[in-house]
Parts: structure tokens; sequence; C-alpha cells
């Protein structure tokens, strides 16, 4: 086992490590850019804000609700194949997208089809990290997510570069050779023996578990496989947890997708309004691999629940700076703060998840999770484009975002409190040290193992990021 452990995070390890950063930065950190062609769109497509809306936010949705398929896809073929072909989708939808003649047809192309090849490429990239990590598997999570900032920092900058010079449609041609540096990045994922990595294994179905097609008892077990609602049933901590987080969503993307408009509506010059998102994504650099490092600490891991509630609260109060005022350098210091809340959402999203539910059930119930997910993405920007059509005023944009984010937090942490509470008073509490596999059974927080079996068996699976 040792030389297996060895071969798994040789030199080809960290390759395989810089080939998933880049991954990162491609896929997830794209949707923060288009913003930047807002304006631009509703101007081509003479659409109003919520018509408009629809094209990041079917993006980012399929970005996360494409994660169960995703799944099947690497169960059956493999990270490097699934990243490749997630590469491929990507740039034909881009490429597809310049040449659009309706919003429709953008909606189909650069947002759904791009956004499907984004999940393929960017989930097979985190799932391959348990294959080739064990030892230094969270530190190179932790490395990974730096991608997601690099993105988040340099696709405004390109973006607002190539939109004076070549227009949308130009710089949506671009963008599709671009993102086919995810089937280079895929190319690089050599295939993992067997032998090498058998902990990993244990969480991909062998040819021969995999179900018969046409039957419906197969698709009934597949649907058990990757979609939890027994846990969503019996769980009450997962209920709350994904009510809470379901409910902070449809708040949280708002200012990726409207604060450079803000700005630009307020007189901003459009290179310093690109400019703000590009300080979030800097900042987040150095803060969300922190940020990470910090949560997975073991003294934490009792107090996560409630860390991702302040988080998340922080999160709300800091968009009303927003609404105060729209100059550059007031603009910049929200993106600073909004920065360190965005890290410790990004970081404590799954971990407390990873908390709450039975490791045995965890890849289920994070794909109920995503796409449970994904729907608050679709419709949060379209309601928000609405409620700005019917008030043309960006403020109420910012209060929204507030509202939901602040009452989710208050929400998730007074109902953590009193699971806690009950936990404490409960007869069964008594019992805890003989029993210790009672408390996912209750949706409650357990303390992290640090066998490598079981962040193999989690990492593998499809994982997503806000």
């Amino acid at each position: 086992m040792s030389q297996a452990l060895e071969r798994s995070e040789g030199c080809w390890a960290w390759v395989v490590l810089l080939a998933s950063v880049v991954t990162q930065g491609l896929t997830l950190g794209f949707p923060t850019c288009i913003g930047i062609f807002f304006t631009e769109l509703q101007r081509e497509f003479q659409a109003s804000n919520s018509e408009t809306s629809w094209f990041p936010s079917i993006l980012t949705a399929m970005l996360h609700a494409g994660g169960p398929l995703c799944s099947i896809l690497v169960g059956r073929f493999g990270c490097r194949a699934t990243m490749m072909l997630g590469g491929v989708l990507a740039s034909l939808g881009m490429v597809a997208g310049s040449f659009c003649r309706t919003l429709g047809q953008l909606y189909l192309t650069a947002g759904f089809i791009t956004g499907l090849g984004m999940c393929f490429s960017f989930q097979s990239s985190i799932t391959v990290l348990g294959l080739y990590f064990t030892r230094w598997q969270v530190l190179a999570n932790a490395l990974a997510s730096a991608g997601v900032s690099l993105g988040i920092t340099l696709w405004p900058l390109l973006s607002r570069y190539l939109l004076e010079d070549l227009g949308w449609r130009g710089t949506f041609l671009i963008f599709g050779g671009v993102l086919l540096h995810c089937c280079v990045c895929g190319a690089v994922v050599r295939p993992v023996p067997a032998s090498v990595t058998p902990e990993a294994r244990e969480g991909l179905p062998s040819p021969s578990k995999r179900p018969s097609r046409g039957c419906p008892a197969a698709c009934g077990r597949a649907i058990r496989r990757h979609l939890a609602f027994d846990v969503l049933r019996d769980n009450v901590g997962y209920r709350v947890y994904t009510l809470g987080v379901v409910w902070m969503i449809l708040g949280f993307p708002l200012p990726h997708v409207f604060l450079v408009p803000y700005a630009i509506r307020h007189g901003m010059d459009e290179q310093k309004a690109a400019l703000l998102i590009s300080v979030i994504g800097f900042s987040n650099i150095f803060l969300r691999p922190m940020a990470g490092l910090v949560a997975g600490r073991r003294e934490f891991a009792g107090h996560r629940k409630y860390l991702f509630s302040l988080a998340a609260l922080l999160n709300g109060l800091t968009n009303l700076v927003c609404v105060a005022s729209a100059d550059f350098r007031v603009l910049v210091g929200y993106c600073l703060a909004y920065s360190v809340s965005m890290s410790g959402i990004g970081a404590l999203l799954f971990q407390v998840l990873m908390d709450i539910v039975p490791m045995d059930r965890f890849s289920s119930a994070l794909g109920l999770f995503t796409v449970l997910e994904s729907i608050s993405i679709l419709i949060s920007p379209p309601l928000a484009g609405l409620l700005l059509d019917t008030t043309d005023d960006f403020s109420y944009v910012f209060y929204m975002s507030s509202f939901f984010l602040i009452s989710a937090a208050l929400f998730m942490g007074g109902s953590f409190c009193v699971l806690g509470k009950k936990e404490r008073q409960g007869p069964w509490a008594e019992a805890k040290g003989a029993v210790p596999e009672a408390a996912p059974e209750q949706g409650l927080a357990t303390e992290d193992m640090d066998g490598p079996e079981k962040r193999l068996r989690v990492e593998i699976m499809y994982v997503t990021s806000v």
C-alpha cells in the first residue's frame, strides 16, 4: 500500500493538479465575466433586464445541475474522456453563440451547451484529484481552488479588452478557442491503475455493478445513487441546510451579474467597472485557500455550520454598501469585504454538508443538493432583472440579495442552535461515545476522520463550488 500511495502522489500528480487549477479557472471563473456583456447583449437584442438575465442564469445553473450526469460519465468513461468532452461542448457552445440572432438561441448555445460542457470539465478535474492524492489531498484541493480565483480575476479583464476591439460576437468566438484548453488539461490526466488507488475505486461503479439499459429497476437504483430523497426525508440537519442554502442562493449570485451594469449606470468608466470583478477574484486567490485550510482544522469540526451561517450573514450585510454609494473607491472596499465572506462561503459550503450527511450517502446527498441549488441559480438573476425592470433602480437588486442572504443565515444559525440543544438534552447523547455512528443519522455534525478511505470516497464524486 505504501508503494501505491507513493505512485499515486508522484511527480505526475502535481502536473494533474496544475491541469485542475487551469480547468477551474476556465470553467468556474467564467460566469463572473458575463456581467461585462450584459449591457451590450441588452442593446443588441433589444431585451429587458429580466430577459437578458436568463443567459447567465442558465449558464451557471447548468454548471451545477450537471453533476449527477457527470458522475455517471466519469464512472463509465473515466475522468480524461469526460474532461475532454466537456471542453469540446463548452467551445462549441460559445462558437455557436457568436452567430446567434435571438436570445433564445443564445440561451441554448452559450447558456445550456457551454454550461453543461463546463460542468463536465470542472467536476471531472475535481474528481481526478481524489485518485491522484491521498496524504496531500487537503492541500491539493486548496491549491486547486485558487484556479477559480485566477479565473475570476482574468476573465473580466480579457472580456473588457476583447469587447472593445471585437465586439461581443468576436469575443465569444475567441472564448470558444480558449475553452478548448480544457481538452488539453483532460489529455494530461493519465488513467490511474486500479491497483494504485484501491480505496478510490470503491467510490466509482465497477462495470459489473452498472445496471443494464432499459430496466426501470436500474433507473430507480441510479436515482437513489445520485439523488438522496430518502436522506432529505429522514435527516433533519440535511433538510435545514439544504433549504437554507437554496434560499441563500437566490441572493448570492446577484452581485456577480449586476455589479458592473450598476457601476456603469452611475457613470463609472467601463474599464473601471470591469476591474471591480477582478478585485474580487484577486482577493480570493489568497483568501479562498486560507479559508479552506482553516475550515479543515479539527478544532472547527463542531462549529463549521455556525461559521457558514456567519459568512452568509456578513455577505448579506456587505451588499448594503452598494446602496449607500456608487463611488469607485467605495465599491473597491465593498469588493474586498465581499471577498472575505465569499471565500468563507466557498470553503465551507460542501464541508458542512460532509459534516451533516453520513459518508456512505454523501455522493447522492450532494447530487440532490446541487440540483436544488441550481434551481435557485436559474431563477435568481431573472427575478432580479424583473425587479429592475419594474423599479428601474439597482438598489432594489442589492436589497433583494441582502434579504435572501441575511434571512437564510438567521434561519440556518437558529435551526442549528435548536438541533444542537436537542442533541445535548436528548437521551441518546449519553450513548454517543459508545455509538459514534448515530450522529449522522440525526443530521448533526460529526468529527472528521483522517483516514484516506473516508476522504477518497468523498472527493472522487462530483463536487461543485460557489
